[in-house]
């Protein structure tokens, strides 16, 4: 069978694509999730897009391929080509320039049964064995590309005339479009709008590009479709570790996005559990709104009522209560700059002023644990800290002490309750 770059499954692309960019350098045979021939044909798919950006090592295991992209250095993100390689029959793209071909002026109208005497008549008369278009078919195309937008239905008595929509002149609008496309989620929708206009330099780079959202475009479109609908949803969510894929009934409410990264997450409610939870965008592979959610504003209304004390995306603390944590740091002399930092990036924090060179942060929040990361940043000037999270704390004292013990020093930090010094770490 010859190989065909176009694609029927977005899920299955979108999972090798996955593999090779975000994850990259496995070997053909460590991918064992779907066939040999499979994996070639996926990965001589994405190379006929992407063949610029691939790249590959040779070592023990064999051949590890993988995508390299400085997004730096691209003014469109070259990632959107695969949303613009769909399947098609012979008969569906004859139609479709058909179809454009008799409407091309908008100003004229054709009733399906105008469209298929006209097609058979100019079009397909010549050919030996004619493509055959009955009125049935016609119709479900016309009314498909009306849903699209591309062609407008007006009704006469009990006829039915289409014709082809007026095409907007984009071009004052060239440079936001551009950087709705390369910024704002879903943009991929920019991208297709870029394409319908004369082609122009960007006047726009990034330092941080997250380009690999990308691949969740159709996720988030049915998320965001299901909550201007207020309608609840059928997520299938992938666990990559547990490697198993589980249907939940949720009612999404909004997306975060990490200014970090550029990881997308789903907020939402989950009706099993009965409470909030957070999904992760790209391990969600299919989305299927359901009816609507008679309580989606009370929901939402207590998910910002929430957010103050949410510091990252987890809500996994509501149930029992939050949790409170608080350090002090000390800060040197030109080194005001610290004190800065810890009251730009407080969030729902307080940052209290001491003296001249302590400052203490405190917080209450659902999972502190989500704080962690963050806490490390000032673990050189923490002089005390403290968690009403035991196990967490304890945790935390175990991986400073084993750090430091890495660098041949002796942890020191001051527990707070009992005013023993651990030291300085």
């Amino acid at each position: 069978m010859a190989f065909s770059e176009r694609i029927k499954n977005f899920e299955r692309i979108r999972d090798y694509m996955r593999e090779f960019f975000l994850y990259g350098l496995r070997s053909r045979s460590e991918y064992g999730r779907r066939s040999l021939r499979s994996y070639d044909d996926e990965k001589r798919r994405v190379e006929s897009w992407l063949g610029g950006y691939m790249g590959f090592r040779r070592n023990a295991d064999g051949k590890n391929v993988f995508l390299s992209i400085d997004s730096r250095a691209e003014e469109h993100n070259p990632l959107y080509k695969a949303w613009k390689t769909s399947s098609f029959t012979d008969g569906d793209i004859t139609l479709h320039f058909i179809l454009f071909d008799i409407l091309a002026d908008p100003g004229t109208a054709k009733t399906v049964s105008e469209l298929a005497e006209e097609i058979d008549r100019d079009y397909l008369s010549g050919f030996e064995e004619p493509m055959l278009f009955d009125e049935s078919t016609i119709r479900k195309k016309c009314r498909e590309y009306t849903a699209l937008g591309l062609l407008a239905a007006e009704k006469s008595g009990r006829q039915v005339y289409y014709r082809r929509t007026e095409t907007a002149d984009l071009s004052p609008l060239a440079d936001a479009i551009d950087f709705f496309s390369e910024a704002a989620p879903c943009g991929v929708i920019g991208s297709y709008l870029l394409d319908r206009m004369e082609p122009h330099r960007s006047v726009f780079s990034f330092k941080h590009h997250y380009i690999t959202q990308t691949m969740d475009s159709d996720i988030l479109a049915c998320l965001l479709d299901a909550m201007a609908e207020k309608r609840e949803a059928v997520i299938r969510n992938c666990s990559r570790t547990a490697g198993r894929e589980t249907e939940m009934t949720v009612v999404p409410l909004r997306i975060f996005v990490s200014t970090q990264n550029g990881r997308q997450y789903l907020l939402a409610y989950h009706r099993a559990y009965r409470r909030m939870q957070s999904f992760r965008l790209d391990y969600i592979t299919e989305v299927r709104a359901e009816d609507t959610a008679a309580d989606f504003d009370d929901l939402r209304e207590k998910l910002s009522s929430m957010q103050s004390s949410v510091w990252g995306v987890s809500c996994r603390g509501e149930q029992f209560g939050k949790e409170h944590i608080a350090f002090t740091v000390q800060v040197g002399e030109g080194e005001e700059y610290i004190a800065a930092r810890l009251e730009r990036e407080k969030r729902g924090g307080t940052v209290e002023k001491i003296d001249e060179h302590t400052y203490r942060f405190s917080a209450d929040i659902y999972d502190t644990g989500e704080m962690i990361p963050w806490i490390r940043t000032f673990l050189c000037r923490i002089v005390s800290l403290e968690f009403s999270n035991q196990a967490l704390e304890a945790q935390f004292r175990r991986d400073t002490a084993a750090m430091c013990r890495l660098y041949g020093l002796e942890p020191e930090m001051r527990d707070k309750k009992s005013g023993e010094t651990e030291g300085n770490a």
